[in-house]
């Protein structure tokens, strides 16, 4: 399916208006998954041109992101990847995740960004980070795009090197769902019950009545802000 690149637009949008000097793009992988951690790639890419074929890498074939990895690594100016834990999750709930993993992937940048690119319509990072949110900005922004390339084979990677554990946790199959819903990982569910790596507090143990008892009950997010003063403002 042909798609057009992503472009400087937004980076050169934010230099103009803001007078940001480094600007990072940020994409996670692993919202959805039912293993693993969240995981945030932020990376710094300046106003160079990209490599040939570089997209969001939903878009892009295994065969195709793997091959970019070692060209977008050598590529970018600086990236960094920041993770939460699924017990971080099952504590916090998944906006809180996300924003701790952005943290630790901004922070561990060699230099401060001045402004974020964030991937979609929620602010999830909030201040002090400057952010101009884009939807689908992995496929339209090129730092977002690396940086969606990035984070989704540096997880899988991660996730497959977890299903070679041994110990059951390869009847799981991670290195095919990466942690995902799937048919075998299901099968696994209800055979074996959830690993250490699993998000207990999430949905899918309900429908598994042999381990139903193990699921984490959190309030939710909107109720401890609301609580706080506050308003999340967000709908994940």
């Amino acid at each position: 399916m042909p798609y057009e690149a992503p472009t400087h637009t937004v980076e050169r949008s934010l230099r103009a208006t803001t007078g940001a000097k480094v600007i990072a793009g940020v994409d996670e992988v692993g919202r959805g998954a039912w293993a693993g951690p969240v995981t945030v790639c932020a990376a710094i890419t300046g106003l160079r041109r990209p490599p040939a074929g570089l997209t969001d890498s939903k878009l892009l074939t295994q065969k195709r992101r793997d091959a970019l990895l070692g060209v977008l690594e050598a590529w970018v100016t600086a990236y960094a990847l920041g993770h939460a834990s699924p017990e971080e999750i099952d504590e916090l709930g998944m906006t809180a995740a996300l924003r701790l993993a952005a943290e630790r992937a901004l922070g561990a940048l060699p230099v401060r960004p001045d402004a974020v690119i964030l991937d979609g319509k929620h602010d999830y990072l909030g201040p002090p980070w400057r952010v101009r949110t884009v939807i689908k900005g992995d496929q339209s922004c090129v730092a977002v795009a690396a940086a969606s390339v990035i984070a989704k084979v540096r997880r899988d990677r991660m996730m497959a090197e977890l299903g070679q554990l041994g110990g059951g946790i390869e009847d799981f199959a991670f290195g095919d769902n990466a942690g995902y819903p799937s048919p075998v990982h299901r099968a696994a569910l209800e055979e074996l019950g959830p690993t250490p790596y699993h998000r207990l507090s999430w949905a899918y143990l309900d429908g598994l009545p042999r381990w139903r008892h193990l699921k984490k009950v959190r309030r939710s997010e909107e109720s401890v802000e609301l609580e706080n003063g506050g308003q999340l403002g967000f709908d994940f």
